[in-house]
């Protein structure tokens, strides 16, 4: 028998709670049922992740959709039970399936989930729910038969349909949560206790990157963006983010602010919804002038200005963490092609593999090696202990290992 082809069960959150099911045709059809219970299901689903976007953040609605989505569609096409019957071994069923999932519910690249014809919601064909990650620098053909989820990936699906049970048993729709004892027997899940690897750059690549930036920006206005952007992240510890227009909080350069004693500091929305300040170096100063000067604002912020921090070249407002993204990926791009010209392939490898992410990392990594204080690094970061940054930077455990090991005789 046929494996059934998969369809996108749920909207952007903005399109989520008025949605009206008969503009999309595809769903209509995979929740045809005789006793109802997929309708149903879906409706639980609909509001379990209305909750999520209303009270998380972007980031966490679009991760628990796509978990969320991933387990209805199991539930709907391959298991073909309801949700509220399910047993502990109906959810290590379910980590098999997501284990090795059929090819055509595999992915290459993220794509838009529907599309519009004729006033209604179509399924996109080349949308899938499990996407084969590449990594960046990758050549070779994508082989979906690969396919394996990360240990990130499979504690991420654990999470969602963990929350998605709790929300159903909260409200009575069905009584026990089998996926908190089915997470303690899941095979594929392993306890981690490597070492951990930083993902960052050398100093030395750090400034090759930026004086990369500055000639891109020197030689061309429409990279100022990219130079202001690159030093941002680096120097101030930044997530990609942080930086984005988002519905509930939108970066503006009033953000930027200086203290009694002529400190500056740029609040920030971060990460668990919280709002931060992040100390504004003065060798920073520099680069926010020069930005705002190509914008043909005053060389420094003043409080109340509502300038995004970063603005569209074309239409207004801020941006996007991906269209922001694209604006470092064009900087580590042109840094590849120029070491790899100059230095050669394995000295340019590092900016194939970078994501932005990587400048968060270096700037805090240079930080502690310079003789910072980690506690003040560490609320900069953002951190919730210092202890989190120990275990991501310093890895003071690890080093005393690494230590004592070496006075091992053969």
């Amino acid at each position: 028998m046929a494996i059934p082809k998969p369809v996108p069960l749920y909207p952007t959150y903005k399109d989520l709670k008025d949605v009206r099911i008969e503009e999309f045709p595809d769903l209509v059809a995979v929740l045809a049922d005789t006793d109802q219970w997929k309708y149903k299901a879906w409706l639980w689903g609909q509001e379990f992740l209305s909750y999520i976007g209303r009270n998380k953040s972007e980031h966490t609605f679009t991760r628990f959709r796509s978990e969320v989505e991933k387990f209805l569609l199991w539930a709907f096409l391959i298991k073909d039970k309801p949700v509220d019957q399910y047993r502990k071994a109906d959810i290590l069923e379910y980590a098999d399936f997501c284990w090795r999932p059929p090819l055509t519910w595999i992915c290459l690249s993220n794509v838009e989930k529907f599309l519009i014809k004729g006033g209604l919601y179509t399924s996109n064909t080349e949308w899938a729910p499990f996407r084969l990650m590449i990594a960046k620098g990758d050549i070779s053909k994508p082989d979906k038969k690969k396919y394996r989820p990360s240990q990130e990936t499979l504690q991420a699906t654990f999470t969602a349909v963990n929350a998605f049970y709790k929300h159903l048993t909260d409200e009575e729709y069905c009584y026990g949560n089998p996926v908190q004892l089915a997470k303690k027997d899941c095979r594929y899940l392993i306890k981690d206790a490597q070492v951990k690897d930083v993902k960052r750059l050398t100093e030395d690549q750090w400034n090759f990157l930026l004086e990369v930036a500055h000639t891109m920006a020197d030689d061309d206005s429409r990279y100022e963006r990219s130079l202001f952007l690159i030093a941002s992240l680096k120097t101030l510890f930044l997530r990609i983010s942080e930086y984005s227009d988002r519905a509930e909080w939108s970066p503006t350069m009033s953000h930027f602010w200086k203290d009694n004693d002529n400190n500056w500091w740029l609040k920030i929305y971060g990460k668990g919804r919280k709002v931060r300040d992040i100390t504004v170096p003065p060798s920073f100063l520099s680069y926010l002038t020069r930005y705002r000067l190509y914008r043909g604002l005053n060389k420094l912020p003043v409080p109340g200005e509502n300038h995004p921090i970063i603005e569209k070249l074309r239409g207004r407002g801020g941006m996007t963490a991906r269209q922001l993204s694209r604006l470092v990926q064009e900087v580590f791009d042109q840094a590849y092609d120029q070491m790899k010209a100059r230095y050669g392939e394995d000295n340019a490898s590092n900016f194939k593999e970078a994501t932005s992410h990587w400048l968060r990392h270096t700037g805090a990594s240079l930080e502690i090696e310079r003789g910072r204080s980690l506690k003040d690094v560490s609320e900069d970061l953002g951190h919730a202990s210092m202890s989190t940054t120990d275990t991501v930077y310093v890895q003071t455990d690890d080093k005393k290992r690494a230590a004592s090991g070496k006075e091992r005789n053969v």
